[in-house]
């Protein structure tokens, strides 16, 4: 499932709750004999009394217009933990970016929003991180950039990206990366 973390002001606790209600809790019977949720996340929303906050211009935004928010990951899936007893995996977690160092900072601080998670006992069982090419985005054709791999769509090359050897240096170290230089 795509969740956002669900967060209010005062004031919006309620319509935050229905929201979650809305996106989450509401098909959690249809898990019954599921092996494992699968959990998809970008950013987060924010709801006050009015409804939800839409980002404003003080607020650090993705390609997408979603609020650069990589502590969100962290925050939903213990959000989702409260309400299921099976493993939790990320199937889908990234940002749309053209600035490299932005998307490095962004899977540094979702990674570690994570571990937090794994560190309170939750049980994840995988990572996986959206998207390895800068891909075909449905409605937005080439333009937003979520890949760990440039591709020239005139030669087709593929260049990775610095982000790509940061999260292939987490993975093949199992450790958190705090700093990190080009290969």
């Amino acid at each position: 499932m795509a969740l956002p973390h669900i967060d209010s002001i005062p004031g919006g606790e309620r319509l935050a709750k229905e929201k979650w209600n809305r996106y989450f809790l509401q098909f959690l019977d249809m898990m019954d004999e599921d092996d494992f949720f699968g959990l998809q996340n970008y950013t987060r929303e924010i709801y006050g009394p009015n409804g939800q906050i839409q980002p404003d211009q003080h607020t650090e935004v993705t390609q997408m217009g979603y609020e650069y928010h990589p502590e969100a990951l962290g925050k939903v899936v213990e959000d989702v933990a409260k309400s299921v007893t099976i493993p939790i995996m990320v199937t889908e977690n990234g940002v749309a970016t053209a600035n490299d160092k932005k998307r490095e900072e962004f899977i540094q601080r979702a990674l570690t929003s994570l571990h937090a998670c794994i560190e309170k006992g939750i049980e994840v069982i995988g990572y996986l991180h959206w998207s390895t090419f800068d891909n075909f985005e449905w409605q937005s054709g080439y333009s937003m950039q979520f890949g760990l791999i440039e591709v020239d769509r005139t030669t087709q090359e593929r260049i990775p990206k610095n982000s790509a050897y940061l999260l292939g240096k987490v993975a093949k170290e199992n450790n958190l990366v705090t700093k990190f230089e080009v290969r």
